[in-house]
């Protein structure tokens, strides 16, 4: 079987490589022809644990291969997989479905030969209904069925999400299509993924109910963890006791600075406006985003706070610059609202990222870039985590108390225990745990 993958961002280039991995031809396809020869030299764009080796492992076998010429690559593919970019449209933050209508057009022409076209990027409904008119009305000749293939990977676990799904979702009434689809993922039968088939309308909102959920999960935890401050709760104890009752589950209930990255802010965005141009508006989903993006401008306050109040004139020491941990990428990230709200209070930033400060360097200025965690405390006023990176979470206290002027340490994640911190002589301030926060009179 041969697959053509439209994209080499993070969906395609991750799917690309993982189906290569069941034994499938792969070729990933991209205009970019700088980012194409860097793959063709093992250099990759993105930052996900595992992808150059498995990348590496079927180039190496010739199951994978990058190129910038879509025709040959379509016109053998017995599916095409259009995996481009759909971020938020200026203006009204629908989904801006561009680069889908484009790479259909550039597809029809190339069809030889009956062909399933499946939309793996995230795109509102009705999305895949308008691929086929679009491939349709170029080709009446073609012998095409269009599919919705929604993706669930979470960026640095996409690898083992890929490979161990907790389903896949095909969205066809085309029983061929659904043949076609049901062998390209047939490894995952042999593991018992359940493998959901429904309409393309079904497959396209699965997608944006599965991450408004998720949202609004992270959301309300968020909410709890300030009234846990209010009332004299700690929300981790919240948290792990919802948590265990079967109908909730313990993920995406760790209190934090709020949601970021590539799927969530702009996934909202467009769910929230195809239910109002549906004349349904989502009270929910438009509240979540609200919150979110207050709460994200908020963390600067704490921080402040912290400090005594101001930071005019003080040095703070700023971890992690991603949204998550195991990622490069810094779209939407706590940070890019909360680095520049510290500034323009009067403060100066020491920061540092193990992965992110390429990309943060191209958006955030006047910062100073540090080679380590300790480097970014050396001399600074107060320590901030932004981000639970591994390495941050066994830091050296005695070190960082020999670093810092003062030894404060504003914790967004709540990596540490209020208490050894307190016996460890580090003034901490964490989320939704009130007695710590009283004492630091926030």
């Amino acid at each position: 079987m041969r697959i053509a993958m439209i994209g080499t961002g993070y969906v395609g280039l991750v799917s690309g490589a993982c189906l290569s991995q069941f034994g499938i031809d792969v070729v990933c396809v991209d205009k970019d022809r700088d980012k194409i020869d860097g793959l063709n030299r093992g250099e990759l764009p993105i930052f996900e644990p595992g992808l150059d080796t498995l990348m590496a492992n079927n180039v190496s076998a010739g199951r994978l291969i990058f190129s910038t010429d879509l025709p040959p690559a379509v016109d053998k593919a017995d599916a095409v997989f259009i995996a481009v970019g759909t971020p938020s449209r200026r203006g009204d933050g629908h989904a801006d479905l561009s680069h889908v209508f484009d790479a259909a057009k550039e597809i029809a022409a190339a069809l030889n030969g009956y062909t399933v076209v499946a939309t793996k990027s995230t795109v509102p409904v009705g999305t895949s209904d308008e691929v086929e008119r679009i491939i349709g009305s170029l080709r009446p000749d073609a012998e095409f069925d269009v599919v919705s293939n929604p993706e669930f990977l979470r960026e640095g676990s996409a690898i083992s999400d890929f490979m161990r799904p907790d389903r896949v979702i095909i969205g066809t009434e085309s029983k061929r299509a659904g043949e076609v689809m049901g062998h390209i993922y047939r490894p995952l039968y042999l593991i018992e993924t359940p493998v959901l088939f429904t309409t393309r309308p079904t497959a396209e909102l699965i997608k944006y109910a599965a991450n408004g959920f998720l949202a609004t999960k992270i959301t309300f935890i968020n909410q709890i963890a300030n009234l846990c401050e209010k009332v004299g709760a700690d929300v981790q104890d919240v948290a792990r006791g919802i948590g265990l009752d079967g109908r909730i589950g313990p993920k995406f209930l760790h209190a934090g600075p709020g949601y970021g990255g590539s799927c969530f802010p702009k996934d909202m965005l467009a769910l929230a406006r195809t239910a109002q141009e549906a004349g349904n508006p989502l009270r929910i989903v438009e509240t979540v985003i609200e919150i979110n993006n207050t709460r994200k401008r908020q963390m600067a306050e704490r921080i402040i706070d912290a400090c005594g109040g101001s930071v005019q004139g003080k040095t703070i020491a700023i971890l992690g610059l991603t949204f998550k941990p195991n990622t490069d990428d810094i779209r939407n990230a706590p940070s890019l609202d909360i680095l520049p709200a510290l500034q323009a209070a009067g403060a100066s930033l020491r920061a540092f990222d193990p992965k992110g400060m390429e990309e943060a360097k191209e958006i955030l200025t006047g910062i100073h870039w540090c080679g380590g965690a300790y480097e970014s405390m050396n001399g600074a006023d107060a320590l901030a985590i932004l981000t639970e990176w591994n390495e941050f979470r066994a830091l050296d206290f005695d070190r960082i108390k020999s670093l810092l002027k003062k030894p404060v340490m504003v914790d967004l994640r709540n990596i540490y225990n209020p208490r050894e911190m307190a016996e460890a002589g580090i003034q901490y301030f964490c989320i939704g745990r009130s007695d710590m926060n009283r004492k630091a009179g926030l």
